[in-house]
């Protein structure tokens, strides 16, 4: 599933598309596609893992494209992924959006009354206090169920999550509430600024060099085995992390 850096590095790459009109619609979505037939693009947003195609028809209001990619979605922009059918294509005069495998939905009237912009947090909205009143608010969750909760952390998921729990030396079992005041800045601070290192890192392709417990076998500091749980959490997803490193709080 692509993370929200991904996201905004697709909104970036798609930025010529801003202020054209839609040529043509193909694709095999259930979703009234032809709808975009003849519309501007106003902008291209990011909100966590959903990339938004803002629509401004001459004779009507404005209604957004959210496109999620779930667990394996993708894109290609002037080209095409060869025996893949699209879910979307979307041609403009200079160029064509095609995506694969992705969820599509229309979000209708001001996109700014459907998103909290202060979750992101790729977004300069951002908001680390706000996000701290949320975390203390479930006392009772898992931190890594915690960092996969959109509404506290849109674009975090399983790689960040993972990663930031190493970082902070903080086991994934650990309740929301048993963290000190110091640990839980930790944490939302992380998430931040490792979703800006996963950018960065993604942009010049080695991501997967900078990895230090996900999908790895030995930890970095101590070289001791990690541990790896396949289902865990409420999220029940994979788990990488040092027994030894990562204290578990109570």
């Amino acid at each position: 599933m692509p993370e929200g850096p991904s996201i905004v590095i697709l909104r970036e790459q798609a930025a010529k598309f801003t202020g054209r009109r839609v040529h043509e619609v193909g694709g095999n979505s259930r979703l009234d596609i032809q709808r975009m037939a003849g519309e501007r693009v106003a902008a291209l947003r990011s909100w966590g893992k959903h990339f938004l195609l803002c629509l401004e028809p001459p004779d009507s209001d404005d209604f957004t494209l959210r496109v999620h990619f779930l667990l394996w979605g993708s894109y290609r922009i002037d080209e095409r992924r060869e025996g893949s059918a699209e879910r979307l294509s979307l041609r403009f005069g200079n160029g064509e959006l095609n995506l694969y495998s992705s969820s599509l939905k229309y979000i209708e009237g001001d996109i700014d009354a459907a998103y909290d912009w202060s979750a992101d947090v790729m977004s300069d909205a951002w908001d680390p206090k706000a996000a701290r009143l949320k975390l203390r608010a479930q006392p009772d969750t898992l931190v890594a169920d915690a960092l996969l909760d959109q509404d506290v952390f849109a674009g975090v998921g399983n790689i960040i999550k993972n990663e930031v729990l190493f970082r902070i030396r903080v086991d994934p079992h650990t309740p929301v509430g048993a963290l000190s005041a110091r640990k839980l800045g930790e944490l939302v601070t992380q998430a931040r600024e490792y979703s800006f290192d996963f950018y960065r890192w993604k942009k010049d392709y080695v991501l997967k060099k900078h990895y230090q417990v996900h999908t790895r076998t030995e930890c970095p500091r101590c070289a001791r085995r990690l541990q790896y749980v396949a289902k865990l959490g409420r999220k029940q997803r994979r788990a990488f992390f040092c027994g030894h490193c990562q204290k578990r709080y109570d």
